[in-house]
């Protein structure tokens, strides 16, 4: 099956995420813009929505998957029945989508984090399960 594509790590990437997260006045702002990402994200099929796809440690229900292409990058799809969730997922797209093993676990999405201001705002229970999809995009990359 071939997974839905989506905009996030192509044209609309870290860069430009950052660009408008600095650009937000608070934190309501910030939330506001995140909303609006997870708009962008294509709904996952429902035959794709299986439990072995869930990602643990997320309050909310998340589905991650993915397809190594042939040169060696990454296409991950995601989606989640909340929709700051849904924003969210796609912060870490914008990430590691069309990258390659090495450079997904060189990336320092901690540092990006940092630049965007949002952690600090989450709820703990939301930023655990930003660091469990992390964690498990980091695994499906080491195979």
């Amino acid at each position: 099956m071939t997974l839905p594509s989506h905009p996030f790590g192509t044209e609309i990437t870290c860069e430009a995420i950052i660009a408008q997260m600095s650009q937000a006045h608070g934190w309501e702002d910030r939330y506001r813009n995140v909303i609006q990402l997870g708009k962008k994200l294509p709904a996952m099929p429902e035959e794709l929505k299986q439990d072995e796809l869930k990602v643990s440690g997320c309050e909310s229900q998340v589905w991650l998957t993915h397809q190594q292409q042939e040169d060696g990058s990454f296409h991950f799809a995601a989606d989640s029945d909340a929709r700051i969730v849904r924003g969210l997922i796609t912060l870490v797209l914008a990430a590691y989508e069309g990258k390659n093993a090495e450079q997904i676990q060189a990336f320092d999405i901690d540092s990006y984090f940092e630049q965007l201001n949002l952690i600090a705002h989450l709820s703990p229970s939301r930023g655990n399960g930003l660091k469990a999809i992390v964690e498990q995009i980091k695994a499906l990359a080491e195979g």
